[in-house]
């Protein structure tokens, strides 16, 4: 199951029924789960974890120091990767940039050719990223949330459960969750049809709408919205839009721009 060509640090620990490809490089700090399938010409080096039946592509790296110009090469750090996830070709994934610090994939994830998941992000499960997408450092995706290909986040950006970005586009602000995304920095709407396929009920989905008017189409400014939110009564489905966006840095929220409509 492993090809005579690959090259295994003494230190790595490898799992039951795991298949490693011609020229691939493991490293002796990497742990990897069972029933992992890695292709050929793969890199993953210094200290990563890797879970379960995972599918890691041709050429991916991972585990690579940070694209940070503070980085010190004697920092540990790490690369944390869960169970079956789709990871295809030439997928670059960097390890954290500060001492004890990791990059984390949760479980399911799919993350297509070409993406790169920049030193300290935190990658929810069931996330789809799209070919080329770039994450910069400490980008943070929340659950089934799709990312178009070619789309740009930068560092510290925050992307909340079930949104969906159009490919192409660009972010330097936080998206909250359920929205769909486009061009630069705007929201459009929700994403009625992923909210349904999560199983979200027409009652669920009725209150988002009704949290989503009150924070982009009443008029208010964020704070002002957040204000008249605490005087409001929320189940689970309203109130994670609110806990997203209280939790919001200096940067904010990305705007509402008129195209389309939030309605179901």
């Amino acid at each position: 199951m492993i090809h005579l060509t690959a090259i295994i640090g003494s230190g790595a620990k490898i799992g039951a029924n795991v298949e490693i490809g011609p020229h691939t490089l493991i490293g002796g700090g990497v742990t990897i789960g069972n029933d992992t399938v890695i292709g050929a010409n793969a890199v993953i080096e210094e200290e990563v974890t890797i879970g379960r039946g995972n599918q890691i592509g041709h050429g991916t790296m991972i585990g690579g120091a940070p694209q940070d110009v503070s980085f010190m090469e004697k920092t540990r750090s790490r690369v944390e990767i869960g169970d079956c996830n789709l990871i295809r070709e030439y997928c670059t994934i960097h390890r954290g940039t500060t001492e004890g610090s990791a990059t984390k994939i949760g479980d399911e994830n799919f993350l297509m050719v070409g993406a790169h998941v920049g030193h300290n992000c935190v990658v929810g499960n069931k996330v789809i990223i799209a070919n080329n997408v770039l994450l910069g450092g400490y980008v943070s995706i929340d659950d089934q949330a799709f990312l178009g290909g070619s789309t740009t986040f930068h560092q510290n950006v925050r992307v909340g459960r079930l949104v969906i970005v159009q490919g192409n586009s660009a972010f330097s602000k936080d998206l909250p969750p359920f929205t769909l995304a486009a061009e630069r920095n705007s929201v459009f709407g929700l994403n009625v049809i992923g909210l349904r396929r999560a199983g979200f009920s027409s009652v669920q989905r009725e209150e988002i709408k009704r949290a989503f008017k009150l924070l982009y189409l009443s008029g208010l400014n964020t704070r002002q919205a957040l204000e008249r939110s605490r005087e409001m009564q929320w189940t689970q489905a309203g109130a994670e839009l609110f806990d997203f966006i209280e939790k919001t840095g200096k940067r904010g929220i990305c705007p509402y721009r008129r195209h389309g409509s939030a309605e179901d």
